[in-house]
């Protein structure tokens, strides 16, 4: 075993040689169409518009979405997923997969429980790259508390008039439709519904929020809704049913996140082990300070552990058993492995880690929004504690 970011993963029992293959493609792609340019699209604050066509070349937009929509189904499991979120962690920017690929959390509502028109319209246009679509819950107001939420939709003959405002919505500044969660109803969550609200319905308007800790490369947004005209026929599964409707979407969405956020601590762990190595304090490699050491060995202690939890929720998720708590739980030790694993290594790597443009400190930027994002660590125990019957 060797302490990079290949040799530090598990071995696992559940990769077939077209799980290899996916990943040999994948990365040929990210080190050719990525990695180059990653201090770049870092500082410039955007990815370019040409990455996503890129993308769907080599059917990566298209991952896990039914061939009735041009996506690829056949053959496709979690652990293709799980290779996903591995290989774009593997490039140290954050906000990547937030942009690249956020119609994974904006599309599958449509996929799952869209009218056939409206899916037909809209999902193969997104799996092309040609469009794209993100998710609109959090609000102002009451961040993902999806059952106080405010934006409110009336109905009115025909449409729906939308008003209210979503904010920290990623990929809103480029998106062409939002799946947006309103009240068409009472209180709590069975006044839910989701409408999918093209962008460029009068009414709609949004401003960037481009002063962030992390995902500088990722697009973020507020978007508005001013007596906004949406048709009926927009409606996402039954009316005042939203909320069964968005919390199918988490569990996809934070096992992503997992796996991702375990990848960088590898990312972390190969930096750190790598500057231990060459540098020279006191007479000697940091690799032989023993202090030196057992941080590297606490750190891949933490991230075998959350490897083997990943491979068991894998594995449920396949098999169709896994439970929401188990996941929310995860998903807290991986943040709390990510948050471990990027302090160590940028104890390590000393000044060199404090400077722009190397990746322990892009990655140390990320450590809140994958603590915070899809869930906080707080919410996450508690979701836990109540699925388990507390």
């Amino acid at each position: 075993m060797t302490l990079d970011f290949d040799g530090a993963r598990l071995p696992d029992p559940a990769l077939r040689p077209e799980h290899h293959a996916w990943r040999d493609t994948l990365r040929r792609f990210v080190d050719a169409e990525i990695l180059p340019f990653v201090d770049d699209w870092d500082e410039a604050g955007a990815v370019p518009d040409a990455l996503w066509p890129k993308a769907a070349a080599i059917g990566l937009l298209q991952l896990g979405y039914p061939e009735a929509f041009g996506g690829i189904s056949e053959g496709i499991d979690i652990w293709h997923l799980n290779i996903v979120a591995e290989e774009i962690a593997r490039t140290s920017l954050g906000g990547l997969g937030s942009s690249l690929l956020v119609h994974g959390i904006g599309l599958p509502p449509l996929v799952n429980f869209g009218a056939p028109e409206l899916q037909h319209a809209v999902i193969p246009r997104v799996l092309s790259g040609e469009r794209r679509i993100s998710l609109a819950i959090t609000e102002p107001s009451g961040g993902s508390d999806v059952a106080n939420l405010q934006t409110r939709a009336r109905r009115d003959g025909e449409h729906y008039v939308v008003n209210g405002s979503k904010t920290l919505i990623s990929g809103g500044m480029r998106a062409d439709w939002f799946t947006t969660a309103v009240r068409t109803g009472g209180p709590g969550s069975r006044g839910i519904s989701v409408l999918l609200i093209p962008a460029d319905l009068p009414g709609v308007s949004r401003t960037a929020l481009s002063r962030k800790q992390g995902w500088w490369c990722s697009d973020t947004a507020s978007i508005y809704f001013d007596d906004v005209r949406v048709p009926a026929t927009n409606l996402v599964g039954p009316e005042n049913a939203g909320f069964p409707v968005l919390m199918a979407n988490f569990n996809k969405e934070r096992m992503a996140m997992t796996v991702g956020m375990e990848a960088f601590s590898r990312v972390c762990l190969e930096e750190a082990v790598a500057w231990a190595r060459e540098r020279h304090t006191f007479g000697k490699r940091l690799a032989d300070h023993q202090v030196i050491r057992h941080k590297i060995a606490q750190m891949k202690q933490r991230i075998t552990a959350t490897q083997a939890w990943i491979q068991v929720c894998s594995r449920q998720i396949h098999d169709g058993s896994v439970q929401a708590g188990d996941i929310a739980l995860l998903k807290v030790q991986a943040s709390e492995t990510l948050e471990f694993c990027a302090r160590e290594a940028m104890q390590i790597l000393g000044g060199a880690g404090y400077l722009r443009g190397n990746r322990v400190e892009r990655i140390y930027r990320e450590v809140r929004v994958n603590a915070i994002g899809g869930g906080s660590e707080e919410i996450m125990r508690d979701l836990a504690a109540r699925q388990y019957g507390l």
